[in-house]
């Protein structure tokens, strides 16, 4: 605490005492004029805090004095009537004014390769305005515009909107409708003319990252001509942009960075910012690199972290691992920042900052962009506000034409749907981009909301170094070719302002090379003892060898105790009246006075949780209450509409519970989870689809991300999906959670994929998912029906004193030796098929249940039927067609196990289930009814 306030005091000591009236003056010079202080003063009062509910900016206080001295001094007499003519002049100057900041962008020289099409924009003409050059000696008032004076010369007001919104920064901002908002970057921008004076210490730190970003790229190629790496040659800006982005952060005090982004620049931020050694790039380059286990991943989808030093202290730098799925990564990101921000108990998202860098074909083009930016002010997805930067090259692929590439002005155009202020600046100057930077963060602190900055660039080279673009695009390469490098303009830029010289480039460059070549870090703020206590340590997740045990038992007292706790419920809520009979309810069974059903059981899997330590999170389409009904963790208050949650209020100082209903979207939501759940190793985290078929809207976060994020890139993640399953005749789009393409994609104990079919079973499988330290992601084919399902009940002591079964064995009173068929089933299919057992009477047929098909559990099930030594007939039923469910992928597994049992038994092996269909299912009840009964009769008479 004392190191805190002195820290604190020391912080802010230069601006007290004795140099308050110095720093006021400052301030009041700044307000006029913010490019006549010093550059570190005017960085200072950039960033200072907006007042709470105050006006969008300060104004200088000296002109208003001096305006009351001057009323003092001099009786005033009564002002004569403007001519109205001049009134008229007077509002055409400011919506002139107006013009530029909806329009200057248009006319903005941002494309450093003069490729874009020059757009006639009429409204910045003066003739548009019924102005003249006649006029442009005239003074008018400037309104609203930051020009530092209240009336100007109109060629000094058209001048000074020029220099802002036509040069090399073009601002989007009019479409903000937050007024205090526009009006803070209108200042930003109008104050400066969008280009403040930067000191020459900070334009050759500029120079030197733009050195590195050059450097290592014709360094790479030169060593490895035509070898795949994406370079960021054209848009080597990218490199002070990002080194500004997080000493700036720092400098608020964020504590983590989280960056994503694709293949384009990604190894040159690896070296350069995060500090990875060039002899580890180098080992890639050569096939060096060797990995003990799994698959590995090419060198440009590799994630790495590491510290960095700020102005405000140590920093944590993660970049997240992606695959070629472009933009996908991004709410990956967000999941992750989202965890680190809730592990930090940092609500607004000052203290991690998440930054995801796009490419402009996949801005423009992927669905999930649109997705991951409608998450941005969500209950459940914010993160604070997210600082994008589009790589934008012109081109992507090999398609460049606008009328090809989107129907959209710019490729950023879908930011504006959350009223995100976009900021395009020309690659080719660095100070442009530099200032482009300070605001677009400063903006995103002090509003916490989305900032996109469009960094118009090019690529050099083609898709990848071993393509030849010219075929496609030969008059961008023509141009491409004469133009001289980002670093070379700016050196020449330098030189002729006399701030270096061409020697003192040249050895800035031999410098870098020489470090490169050495195998030196050449990230310059790079930590190399890292302050552990900055990321989360999953030591005591890692090295664990596959186990479907663990210890779930709860002592009956906690549990019942527990169980009342989540059933309270505050006088002042008024309870709707169905709810209200499930809650009197889970009351009679958390007595004993009823059988324990589905609802009960999960709700109080969630409490346990809590109640030893670990946070849950739960989030999907309608989770609150829960699809079909079952759940209600969220109590919707009669009287007023407010909400309360009783898990959230199960004891003081308990972990954090979230649950919240998500927007309409699977792709984003899933991927967000993933990054959640690889951030926080010790929390449950639940994603739960509406009905399980709709997941397929996310299936490239399965395939890339969950199923082989292990095998790839060695990172855990203990995420569960909730996907009901089952054919009740629903049709086509509400029967089946595509079980089989889970199950096609399970190898090397890469995820779990159950059905369990009593509350007792999904009780100790979501407490297993957590107490166990293996981390492994949890596929779970939920019921529907089965959530009422008068059989389909437990007892409290099944709760207390049970464990997860990967295989139930048979619960009738057989004798084994009379048993000659076995049916191996899973899922809702179980309890038709026992009641068709017990309707008629055939106690010839065992029926066993397989609650977890991967990892298969070869040893409990010859352990469930080793006592069935009169077995002729193994059956495999299932509700889903042939061709689907886990038929196709299971079936050797259960060969081989009825092989244990009886040499030859497996190949005897019979399916029962729905013929081979196109569509998962039946869109009429009447065949939907017909199928299920003949299913279920050929598994006990086939």
């Amino acid at each position: 605490m004392q190191q805190g306030i002195m820290e604190l005091m020391w912080r802010s000591s230069h601006v007290s005492g004795g140099n308050a009236h110095y720093v006021e003056a400052l301030y009041e010079q700044y307000l006029d004029d913010p490019s006549a202080v010093p550059d570190e003063w005017r960085q200072y009062f950039d960033q200072l805090p907006r007042p709470e509910g105050g006006a969008s900016h300060d104004v200088p206080l000296s002109p208003i004095r001096e305006q009351f001295y001057q009323l003092g001094q001099h009786r005033r007499t009564a002002q004569a009537v403007v001519d109205s003519g001049e009134n008229k002049k007077q509002v055409k100057v400011l919506q002139l004014i107006n013009a530029y900041r909806f329009r200057g962008h248009q006319k903005a020289d941002i494309d450093p390769l003069g490729l874009r099409s020059p757009t006639p924009v009429p409204d910045l003409d003066l003739s548009f305005h019924q102005l003249s050059k006649a006029d442009l000696d005239t003074e008018f008032q400037t309104g609203s515009f930051f020009l530092g004076m209240d009336k100007a010369p109109l060629k000094e007001i058209v001048s000074a909107l020029e220099q802002t919104y036509c040069r090399s920064i073009g601002c989007e901002i009019m479409h903000i409708v937050d007024t205090e908002e526009k009006r803070w970057l209108q200042q930003r921008f109008e104050s400066v003319r969008s280009a403040p004076r930067f000191s020459p210490e900070v334009r050759k730190h500029v120079l030197e990252r733009l050195t590195a970003a050059e450097g290592l790229e014709s360094y790479l190629a030169s060593k490895y001509p035509g070898t795949k790496r994406f370079g960021l040659e054209g848009g080597e800006a990218f490199i002070p942009m990002m080194d500004e982005l997080i000493q700036r952060a720092g400098g608020y005090g964020t504590k983590e960075v989280v960056i994503g982004m694709a293949h384009r620049g990604r190894l040159n931020l690896l070296v350069n910012i995060l500090g990875k050694n060039p002899s580890d790039l180098i080992d890639e380059f050569d096939g060096k690199k060797v990995i003990e286990r799994g698959s590995g991943d090419v060198k440009y989808h590799q994630g790495f972290s590491s510290n960095v030093m700020t102005p405000g202290g140590e920093v944590h730098l993660a970049l997240s691992f992606n695959p070629s799925h472009l933009e996908i990564v991004a709410p990956v990101v967000e999941g992750s920042v989202r965890a680190r921000q809730d592990r930090r108990d940092d609500p607004v998202g000052n203290k991690v900052l998440p930054i995801n860098v796009h490419g402009d074909a996949a801005f423009a083009g992927q669905g999930v962009v649109m997705e991951t930016f409608q998450m941005s002010q969500t209950r459940a997805y914010k993160t604070g506000g997210t600082v994008h930067i589009v790589i934008n090259n012109q081109v992507g692929f090999t398609t460049s034409h606008p009328q090809d590439s989107r129907s959209t002005e710019y490729c950023t155009d879908i930011a504006k749907m959350v009223q995100a202020p976009i900021f395009h600046v020309n690659g080719d100057d660095p100070d442009a981009v530099l200032h482009a930077t300070q605001v677009a963060l400063d903006y995103r602190q002090q509003f916490n909301r989305d900032v996109v900055i469009d960094l118009v660039c090019y690529r050099r080279r083609g898709h990848n170094e071993a393509d030849e673009p010219s075929g496609t695009q030969p008059m961008m390469y023509s141009k491409i070719r004469e133009h001289p490098s980002s670093r070379a303009r700016y050196i020449e830029r330098l030189v002729g302002e006399g701030l270096i010289s061409d020697d003192d480039a040249k050895a800035m460059m031999e410098k870098y090379r020489d470090d490169l070549m050495a195998g030196n870090h050449v990230a310059n703020a790079l930590v190399q003892e890292p302050n552990k206590s900055l990321f989360v340590d999953w030591t005591p997740y890692l090295g664990h060898e596959w186990t479907g045990h663990a210890d779930t038992t709860v002592d009956m007292k906690r549990l019942q105790r527990l169980a009342g706790r989540m059933c309270e419920i505050p006088d002042g809520v008024e309870v709707q009246r169905q709810v209200s009979k499930i809650y009197d309810d889970r009351r009679k069974m958390q007595a004993g006075g009823l059988a324990v059903n589905w609802g009960f059981a999960e709700t109080l899997a969630y409490a346990t949780l809590l109640d030893q330590g670990h946070p849950v999170r739960i989030t999907g389409q309608d989770v609150g209450r829960g699809t079909f009904s079952h759940r209600h963790a969220v109590v919707h208050n009669q009287k007023d509409g407010s909400a309360y949650v009783p898990l959230q209020h199960m004891a003081d100082g308990q972990p954090r519970f979230t649950i919240h209903d998500s927007f309409l979207s699977e792709e984003a939501v899933l991927a967000f989870e993933y990054g959640y759940a690889t951030t926080m190793p010790n929390a449950l985290i639940v994603w739960e689809a509406q009905f399980g078929d709709f997941f397929n809207g996310a299936q490239v976060v399965v395939d890339q991300f969950i199923s082989s994020g292990e095998t790839k890139w060695e990172r855990l993640c203990g995420l569960t999906m909730l996907l009901p399953h089952g054919y009740e005749g629903q049709g086509p789009e509400h029967s089946s959670a595509r079980l089989e393409r889970f199950l096609q994609l399970c190898a090397e104990h890469n995820m779990q994929v159950c059905v369990p079919t009593t509350p007792a079973q999904i009780f100790h499988l979501l407490r297993r998912q957590v107490i166990r330290p293996l981390r492994k992601p949890l596929v779970v084919m939920s019921p529907k029906s089965l959530l009422r399902h008068k059989s389909a009940t437990s007892s409290l002591e099944e709760l207390a004193h049970g464990g997860f079964q990967m295989v139930l064995p048979d619960q009738g009173k057989l004798e084994a030796g009379k048993v000659e068929r076995i049916i191996l089933c899973a899922g809702k299919v179980y309890y038709d098929l026992a009641n068709w057992r017990e309707e008629n009477a055939r106690d010839d047929v065992a029926i066993l249940r397989i609650e977890q098909l991967y990892p298969f559990p070869k040893e409990e099930l010859l352990e469930a039927i080793k006592d069935y030594t009169n077995v002729t007939d193994v059956v495999w039923c299932q509700e889903e067609p042939l061709n689907q469910g886990a038929w196709y992928s299971s079936q050797h597994h259960m060969r081989a196990v009825a092989d244990m049992l009886r040499d030859g038994l497996g190949g005897k092996l019979k399916f029962a289930g729905r013929p081979a269909s196109a569509a998962p299912a039946a869109g009429y009840m009447s065949v939907h009814t017909e199928q299920q009964r003949q299913l279920v009769e050929d598994a006990f008479n086939l």
